[in-house]
This record gives structure tokens, sequence and C-alpha cells, in this order.
């Protein structure tokens, strides 16, 4: 199978809007559960999940935190008495300071790439906006710097010498998906994330992650599930339709990614496998395969330097490499020591890296057994990971859904799939 040349109509199915989940259940882990297993489909509640799983597992969670990351300003008006252009300015990724724990701790200026919303009224000049905290106003202004691709550096400059991500809070508006069709309301600062989430800067939440509660969690531990976290900064792009006919012709987004040295070395201990929770755990733990072969590469030739940024895996790397006769496919075991041995000959005790895969029929997993994810939108991307994963069996698993009254998309039901 050429991946490039599949067609993304074959991967479309009927969604009506009221299958679509508006709103999160009251209780996380009451949530249904559809489990395929080999061929079968069955039904079940999501806090039977750990009983599905074989003893001494590893599962990987991804704890990005979502940020508020939608921010409103207003243009100065000319004319007294009336309110200038209302311009909304969406966060994608920081600009400078690059890293986004030094971003969130600046305490008086940083930029973002982001999307402008009513950008022909925003030429040039400074937008005001205004944030209050412990009752004092301060005000905020917004820069356009120059264009990046579809969206816009921004530069922001603010008083009170507060740190960035306290502005955001006080500020910005949490984003929920566009095809909720509603407003932001206050149980979404709680219910769009996940109860371990801990490092901000997604602009999404990794849903897969939003039925797990401290009960289910607990009960993981007793079945003797082992745990491991990482970190994918989730991205606008994940909304990002597939408009091309053949996905050859689609760009996928790029995604931040942190993951541990203690990570590397529990997947390693547990054979190079992993259960992963969510499709940016799969993405996250299927570029650390090509990460190491890059590693191992740079090694080879002495061109190594430290910087993990060099480890990017693009598109169509996993595709290349399969193409390649030259390259011989390893195991899982032997790609992860190259990446454990490139991060201690440079001392990297978290590998930040990023990664652009796509994953679609055709593709050879090699760390994820298994995997917990939501149900997603027709002619997604996301979509093509799931029918990649059960071997192209993703139409029998969503007609199951469709007909069971499953819940969709982020605020809905979810699955757990086993080859």
């Amino acid at each position: 199978m050429n991946t490039k040349e599949i067609q993304i109509k074959d991967y479309n199915y009927p969604l009506p809007d009221e299958r679509i989940a508006k709103f999160p259940l009251s209780e996380r882990d009451s949530s249904k559960l559809l489990v395929y297993k080999s061929g079968e489909v069955m039904e079940d509640t999501f806090r039977s999940l750990p009983q599905y799983l074989p003893k001494g597992a590893l599962m990987v969670f991804n704890n990005t935190k979502v940020i508020r990351a939608r921010l409103h300003f207003r243009k100065l008006s000319t004319q007294q008495g009336v309110q200038g252009a209302l311009i909304e300015v969406f966060l994608l990724e920081p600009a400078s300071p690059i890293e986004y724990q030094e971003n969130f701790i600046a305490t008086s200026e940083c930029s973002w790439y982001c999307l402008v919303g009513n950008s022909k009224k925003w030429k040039e000049g400074l937008l005001y906006g205004q944030f209050h905290i412990d009752g004092t106003a301060y005000t905020i202004t917004a820069e356009r710097v120059a264009p990046h691709g579809t969206s816009y550096e921004v530069r922001f400059r603010w008083e009170g010498g507060f740190a960035f991500s306290e502005v955001l809070e006080a500020l910005g508006e949490l984003p929920i998906p566009p095809y909720l069709n509603r407003k932001t309301e206050e149980s979404d600062l709680r219910t769009y994330q996940t109860v371990y989430s801990k490092i901000k800067g997604s602009v999404a939440a990794p849903t897969a992650g939003l039925h797990f509660t401290e009960r289910v969690l607990a009960d993981l531990d007793a079945h003797g599930i082992e745990r491991e976290e990482l970190t994918l900064h989730v991205g606008a792009g994940t909304f990002k339709p597939v408009k091309s006919e053949e996905i050859g012709d689609h760009e996928m987004h790029t995604e931040h990614i942190a993951v541990r040295l203690q990570t590397i070395q529990k997947l390693i201990a547990h054979d190079g496998k992993a259960i992963a929770v969510g499709t940016t755990s799969v993405r996250t733990l299927e570029s650390l395969y090509y990460m190491g072969i890059r590693a191992q590469q740079l090694m080879q030739e002495g061109k190594d330097t430290g910087d993990a940024e060099e480890l990017h895996v693009h598109q169509w790397m996993p595709y290349e490499v399969i193409q390649n006769s030259k390259f011989k496919i390893q195991n899982s075991v032997q790609v992860l020591h190259f990446l454990l041995d490139y991060m201690q000959k440079h001392h990297l005790d978290v590998l930040h890296s990023s990664t652009q895969i796509i994953i679609a029929p055709g593709y050879k997993f090699h760390i994820v057994q298994m995997m917990v994810t939501n149900f997603h939108q027709p002619q997604s991307t996301l979509l093509l990971l799931v029918s990649a994963f059960v071997n192209g069996n993703w139409r029998k698993i969503y007609d199951f859904a469709l007909s069971h009254d499953f819940r969709f998309l982020s605020y809905g039901d979810s699955s757990l799939l086993i080859p």
C-alpha cells in the first residue's frame, strides 16, 4: 500500500450533530467503553478498563495541561466614546522565549505564534487588553511582529511584574473544540482537563484521558499496571481538516514533546512496549522510535550536537525508512537504547524535541500495543491513525459505536483497541 495515495473520502462516516457530546457526563468514569479485541467488539463501562489490561504492562499518559489560549483585545479608536475593533488572538506556540516553561515565567514581555481573528482590522499598531489580579486592573498590549505561515508572531507586554501564566489565567479563555458550537462555560475549566494534567502548553485536551478518575487510576495500580507520563502539547492543528483528496498532499502540524530519561528506561524495561492513552501518546511513543534511529545516525557520523530538535521526526520519515532497502528494521528496545545513549552522552534528563509524524494505513507500529482513544471526526488524520492500528477494521468499530448510542468526539465515550 502506498500510504500517500490513500483517498480521504474512504474514511468518511455519517455523524449526526446529536451524536456529538456537547458536555461530559457528571461522572467521568461512567462513560461507555467500547472494547475491540482481535476483530471482536463489545461494550462496557470505562471504570472496568483495568480488567482488560495485562498485569505488569506499562500505561503511558500525556500530562499536558490546556492553557487559556483565547485572548481578546481592542484597537484604540480615533473617535471619542467609540470602542475600537475587537480582535481575537489565539495562542499556538511560543516564539520567544521558545521553551514553554521559560515563556510562562516571563514577567514583562514574550511573543507567541498566534492565529488572529478579524485580522483585516489590525494591520498595524498596538492592541490593548485589561486583566484583573487581586482586584487591581492592569494593561497588556499586543503587537503584530511578522507573519508566520498562516499565523503571526505577536509580542505581548504587560504591567505588574506577573508571570505570563498568571496573566493568561486572568485574561484568557479556555478554548473548547470548535465543533461543540458553544461558548466556554465555567464547568469546562475543570472538565476539559485530565485529572493528571500538570504541564501547561496545550490548546486542546488529550481527550482520551478525560475519562480517568482517581478511582480508575487506583484500580490500575491494584491490577499491577505501571503508569508513566510524557508530554505532548496539543496544537490547534489537531482540528485541521484534511482538504486534499490524497493524504500525500496534506501537511501535518508540528507538535512539541518532552520525554524524561526515566520514561525511556521504563520502556526498555517493558521490552519496548506500552499501552497508550490517547492518540497524542501514540504519536509521541512512535516518534521515539524514529528519534532513536536519527540519534544513532547522527552519533555514527559524529554530527550530534545535543540539541534534541535535530531528532525532529518529519511527516513521512517512517515510510521512507520502510522503503529504504539499506535499512534493517530493528526492534524497539535496540532503538530506544540508541536514544538513551544520546541522552546520556549529552546529559539530558528530559528530551525536548518535536514531531510531525502522520500515522496512517501502511504504518508499522513499534512501541504501542494497545490504545485508549475517543471517537474521532470523519475524514480526520486521527481516524487514519485508528485505522492503521486496527489493520483497516475501523468501520466495524464505528458502526458498532453508532448503533449502540456511543457519544462522539472530545466529551464523548471511549474505546480500548487491542489489534
